[in-house]
């Protein structure tokens, strides 16, 4: 007989490769597996024969010849004494057998089987699925030649599964592609409802606003933007047709920058600009001195889709600035126009956010009743398109939800206060609940203090550091969050420790950027949440990192300065929130 492939006996494993063939508590009705079977018998001379399917606790008779197949316990089967061992086995007469002597099989309580023989069906990866059986009443004896061709039918019967199970992934694909195309037509119809509004949003406030396609070629240019470059957005036209018509300055407003060196360049190119001051100059007209930050546009897998750059006009400001300097005055002209540009920047964030919500809920409400009151005509497809709908849309949400929570934790009032961080950290998990439950997370409390700061924003704080924890969580280990505090000169560093996946070292200043993600194909997240936890940590004056936690996992560590020491932690106690 030829050699036993390598076998992969973990049992965890094997079933999962079993199930992923999708044969099991599904009626089979397969003329080829079924010819595969009869040549079986024919081939060892006898006439009975079956494909044993074996899970976790049963023997599924998949196909049969020469007597109608069933469901039976594992425990009973013949073919679970050896199969594991992926090899071929037989005896001539199973009642002298010492293991199959006792099986109901061979005792006459299901049968009374004599001559057996076996072949295991053996994946690709080595995961031993279920056996090639032959039997019969009398003993009985097989060749060596006999027993190679019963292992080629079962190469064969391995053959048939992959290309069924080769068929159905096909099919799937197919129906994803189409669920994904009806996606794109209601969000793209939800977004044209709102397209006039934003486009009256962007034309009406004082920010520009450019947009390059992957090219580098300009495809939108607000208001404000068209203003100050003299210039409007035209595809058609190459970069260089465009600079030609204005001039860019770094911000000593004499040195010329090269078309590599533009804000909107180099964040196509280098993926993000942030707080750079430009100056425009086109000829007939005041030069205009602006701040420029932007980032690249990129797809769930990287690919960069173009850029986008928000410019605010300081000219003004750097003109009261130059006045008030050289007057010795306080700044406080200067303070309130820097103010005002960034409270349009959030409002603008916080506008459109909320905006775009609206007509999303609206989407999502009628897709609702629609699966509800037209269950029945809506039919098995008709039910998947609407749930595929949904979830894109639940996704579309809750990155508006996060862009809203990123534009309010920068526009509200920070109020420090004494703020009691055990009864902040038993609110956020209130807040998680649903999410703690469902990962059968273990949230634990050391000892915490009582410290100066904004109560509502530190909530914020600790919910997004706990959901991101337990959304990086490890599936092979359960998740369990520790949030520790610690003196330190100025203040208190809270800490909050996970044992997930963690964060490699070169990423540890990116995840706090903007749509920055680890792993973009996940769907884990929108990238927004540590963007949150920093601005909240920034407006309390303090700073935040991320290190390993000991034992594999990541810990965020947030320095948070106090001007007076309220009080040492321990008086509530340590606690834990644990799922369910």
């Amino acid at each position: 007989m030829r050699t036993a492939p390598e076998v992969i006996v973990g049992e965890a494993q094997r079933v999962a490769a079993l199930r992923g063939y999708g044969l099991l508590d599904v009626p089979v009705r397969d003329d080829e597996l079924e010819g595969v079977v009869r040549l079986a018998a024919a081939v060892a001379g006898v006439p009975t024969a079956t494909l044993n399917l074996i899970d976790d606790h049963r023997q599924c008779q998949l196909t049969t010849v020469g007597f109608r197949g069933s469901d039976s316990p594992r425990t009973d089967s013949m073919c679970d004494v050896r199969f594991l061992e992926g090899r071929t086995v037989w005896t001539r007469d199973a009642s002298t057998h010492p293991d199959y002597a006792t099986n109901p099989w061979v005792t006459g309580q299901l049968a009374a089987v004599r001559f057996y023989a076996s072949v295991p069906l053996v994946d690709a990866s080595g995961h031993v699925l279920g056996t090639l059986c032959v039997f019969d009443v009398v003993p009985r004896v097989v060749t060596h030649a006999q027993l190679r061709l019963l292992e080629d039918a079962a190469g064969v019967v391995m053959a048939l599964f992959e290309r069924r199970r080769q068929a159905r992934d096909n099919a799937n694909l197919a129906a994803e592609a189409d669920e994904q195309r009806t996606l794109v037509e209601l969000t793209m119809g939800a977004l044209e409802e709102r397209y006039e509004l934003t486009e009256a949003i962007l034309e009406t406030i004082d920010v520009g606003v450019a947009v390059a396609g992957p090219d580098g070629r300009l495809t939108m240019l607000n208001r404000a933007a068209r203003d100050w470059l003299g210039v409007d957005a035209d595809t058609r036209l190459d970069r260089g047709d465009h600079l030609d018509r204005y001039t860019v300055l770094a911000a000593d407003g004499v040195t010329r920058l090269t078309p590599e060196q533009r804000p909107l360049r180099r964040a196509l190119v280098e993926g993000s600009v942030s707080g750079e001051e430009r100056v425009i100059a086109v000829d007939g007209r005041p030069p205009v001195r602006l701040t420029t930050s932007g980032r690249a546009l990129l797809a769930a897998d990287g690919t960069r889709l173009g850029a986008v750059i928000a410019m605010s006009d300081v000219t003004r400001d750097r003109e009261q600035r130059a006045a008030l300097e050289s007057a010795h005055l306080e700044l406080a002209d200067r303070t309130r126009e820097l103010e005002r540009s960034n409270d349009e920047l959030e409002q603008f964030a916080a506008t459109v956010s909320h905006d775009l919500r609206s007509p999303l809920t609206v989407v999502d409400g009628y897709l609702e009743l629609l699966d509800e009151v037209y269950d029945d005509a809506l039919g098995d497809q008709g039910r998947s398109w609407v749930a595929t709908a949904r979830r894109g849309l639940g996704r579309t949400l809750a990155l508006t939800d996060a862009l809203l929570t990123y534009a309010q934790a920068g526009a509200t009032r920070c109020v420090r206060r004494p703020v009691d961080l055990r009864e902040v950290l038993d609110a956020a998990v209130v807040d998680l609940r649903h999410e703690v439950v469902g990962a059968g997370a273990l949230i634990e409390g050391g000892e915490l203090p009582t410290l100066l700061g904004d109560e509502s924003l530190l909530r914020q704080l600790l919910q997004n550091l706990l959901g991101n924890a337990i959304k990086h969580r490890r599936p092979d280990v359960p998740c369990r969050v520790q949030v520790t505090a610690a003196p330190t000169d100025d203040g208190w560093v809270v800490s909050v420790a996970d044992n997930g996946r963690g964060i490699p070292a070169d990423q540890r200043q990116r995840v706090f950027a903007m749509f920055t993600t680890l792993d973009p194909g996940a769907r884990t997240g929108h990238g927004v949440g540590l963007a949150t936890c920093q601005r909240i940590v920034e407006r309390h004056g303090g700073r935040i990192w991320v290190a390993d936690t000991p034992g594999g996992g990541a810990t965020v560590h947030v320095g948070l300065p106090q001007s007076t020491e309220l009080s040492s932690p321990g008086s509530p106690g340590a606690s834990a929130h644990r799922a369910g």
